[in-house]
């Protein structure tokens, strides 16, 4: 299998913060998931992998060529959790301006595009809400045939409509082979319906990086009575938190053998994982 994303090592030490020998792939063809809390190391990532900022070791590779190489960016789209343009400028304003840094530009496409988020070719930035401005970020985005996306938070400060209009443009995206969408995100309900891949870092360091329902599949919740957790399963439990009453966690199912009859078992999604790893630490 080709990858779309390859980091072997990956490292960059800040004042306070440190990103830990970083190692993981993306599929070509595949929707991937960043995942971690706020400081983890997502947004210092994907600025590694795109050169704005420089690495302390290690290697990134995009389709298999260093990611350095000028020529990648034809092939990349970038979209951070707010969209950088001039004030006074208008879509049309923007469109003259990016589009000669791309051979593949359409401005079919871009029209297209503003057509179907409803946005006004006239309108100044400054006037735009979140959404919109979001919402034009994409079209930018979009509009040079990339066959990478690399996204920051690309549906935060949405509503549930507008969020969905997003996913439904990756899916649409996605119908194309060979195309890949790298993206961090803290609302790990779009995750859930979208990608096939996670990777989880946390204070810098790597947790998980694989296929998602791996991940889900690998931990369920447990909870019981007062009297239901047995001393040998303490341990295992990750984020356990017991009250009066009785306790719940989160533990491998590997694990959930020796548990009494009275505790009850439920699957977890990636918020689950995320909120019992935290307790853990």
């Amino acid at each position: 299998m080709n990858n779309a994303i390859e980091i072997s090592g990956l490292r960059k030490q800040y004042r306070n913060f440190l990103l830990d020998n970083i190692s993981f792939s993306v599929p070509a063809g595949f929707v991937c998931g960043f995942i971690g809390e706020n400081g983890a190391g997502k947004t210092t990532t994907l600025k590694l992998i795109l050169g704005m900022a420089m690495k302390d070791g290690g290697s990134i590779r995009l389709f298999g060529r260093p990611a350095d190489e000028v020529s990648l960016k034809e092939d990349i789209g970038v979209l951070f959790d707010q969209p950088y343009y001039q004030e006074e400028w208008t879509p049309a304003d923007i469109e003259k301006a990016m589009r000669p840094f791309y051979k593949k530009w359409s401005s079919t496409a871009f029209c297209q595009y503003l057509e179907r988020f409803s946005l006004d070719r006239k309108q100044k930035y400054k006037t735009m809400s979140r959404g919109m401005k979001i919402k034009l970020g994409m079209a930018v985005t979009l509009a040079h045939d990339s066959k990478l996306l690399l996204l920051d938070e690309p549906t935060s400060g949405l509503d549930p409509v507008g969020r969905d209009e997003i996913l439904g443009i990756f899916r649409d995206y996605m119908v194309e082979e060979n195309r890949t969408i790298f993206f961090s995100t803290h609302i790990t309900s779009d995750l859930e319906k979208i990608a096939d891949y996670i990777t989880y870092i946390k204070a810098g360091k790597l947790i998980y990086s694989g296929l998602k329902d791996e991940l889900t599949d690998r931990y369920c919740l447990v909870r019981g009575g007062t009297g239901d957790l047995p001393q040998t399963k303490r341990k295992q439990i990750l984020g356990l938190r017991e009250y009066p009453g009785g306790f719940d966690g989160m533990i491998e199912t590997k694990f959930i053998a020796g548990f009494n009859a009275n505790v009850i078992t439920e699957t977890v999604t990636l918020d689950d994982i995320m909120v019992r790893m935290s307790r853990e630490a």
